[in-house]
């Protein structure tokens, strides 16, 4: 198959589909992969690593998107990026399409074949949206230290605390991979941590974490006094390719303390904080009711080199197998197919 890997376009966004290492895989096993120039620079990979693992290298987006097949790319296109789309293309990257119903229409329209990444699923995870839940989950705790201080607007507090001077008390929606690694970097820095889940198990792993750890099942008025003493809410919930749903009110938010700040992972599937919308990290914060709001959708796009590598070794089974013919009997990639033909695919999409 040829498989076309251009550069990313969405603000700031410095991951690439494949690092070289990845790519050269794919070119062992018969197929012909090609990459826009200067694609995996922001990534830390120069054109020159890609032409040595075999990879042809392209000048433009438009030379990338003319001879490929599959596209493989890690964010959703962009406007400019639609006119390059073609029926016969085989989309595989993140698309969130339950929090894009106009890139949706117009995918539909265009009649190809759409595989995201975040509904790939195997052995009852999602192992495509696992990493960068990971790393996202890492960031928004690091950003959420940042945010508390005065400059950004927030109340002044460093977040662990020290002799003296209180610790910072975090709260944490949904502890999956970006809620539970979220809990163990605040945890880790020091901050009293409060975890909400439904699911016993994950409680169990979270309140192992220390004793700076409090996890308890997300009834409507513990959760509501948690976030309101809050000093950082951090929003991690995830419905495999729907809507993330509103746990917080925008009441409940304009009960914190001045200077607070929330940071909503779940942005990207619509948020599941009423007062977040989505940022870039041109512009990645707005204040809402004087508590600091960080909305960004492609978080993981701040540490390219880790994130770039961390997806590529994730990936490339999954690319493999789509390179091959009948690959849609493969349940794990059947269960990623958003849209094809111009028709919704994906159960959760058509509701």
């Amino acid at each position: 198959m040829r498989i076309g890997i251009p550069t990313e376009m969405k603000t700031l966004e410095g991951r690439v589909g494949l690092v070289p290492a990845a790519a050269a895989e794919l070119v062992r096993r018969g197929n012909e992969v090609f990459i826009q120039m200067g694609a995996g620079t922001a990534s830390g990979y120069d054109d020159e690593q890609y032409r040595a693992a075999g990879v042809g290298l392209l000048p433009d987006a438009v030379a990338v998107y003319e001879r490929a097949e599959m596209v493989i790319k890690v964010k959703e296109p962009q406007p400019e990026e639609l006119k390059l789309l073609h029926r016969g293309h085989l989309l595989f990257c993140y698309l969130h399409l339950a929090a894009e119903p106009k890139l949706m229409a117009d995918l539909l329209d265009i009649g190809l074949t759409a595989v995201a990444f975040e509904t790939v699923e195997a052995d009852g995870g999602l192992p495509l949206l696992a990493p960068m839940s990971d790393i996202a989950g890492r960031v928004a705790a690091q950003v959420g230290a940042h945010l508390l201080h005065a400059p950004q607007g927030g109340k002044g507090l460093l977040l662990g605390g020290l002799p003296a001077a209180e610790r910072g008390r975090v709260v944490v929606l949904g502890a999956g991979v970006a809620g539970g690694s979220a809990t163990r970097v605040a945890a880790a820095l020091g901050a009293e941590v409060t975890v909400f889940d439904k699911k016993r198990e994950k409680l169990e792993a979270m309140r192992d974490l220390g004793p700076n750890v409090t996890a308890l099942y997300p009834y409507t008025h513990e959760l509501e006094s948690a976030v309101t003493a809050a000093d950082l809410l951090i929003g991690a919930v995830l419905i495999p390719g729907a809507r993330a749903p509103h746990l917080v009110s925008g009441e409940v938010i304009r009960r914190m303390s001045t200077g607070s700040a929330v940071i909503d992972i779940s942005v990207d599937q619509g948020g599941c904080i009423e007062t977040t919308r989505p940022t870039t990290y041109a512009d990645p914060t707005f204040i809402w009711e004087g508590v600091v709001h960080f909305g960004v959708t492609n978080m993981p796009g701040a540490v390219p080199r880790s994130a770039s590598q961390a997806l590529s070794a994730a990936l490339l089974p999954f690319a493999e197998r789509l390179a091959q013919p009948g690959w849609e009997e493969d349940p794990s990639l059947a269960a990623g197919i958003n849209l094809r033909d111009g028709e919704i695919v994906h159960p959760a999409l058509k509701t």
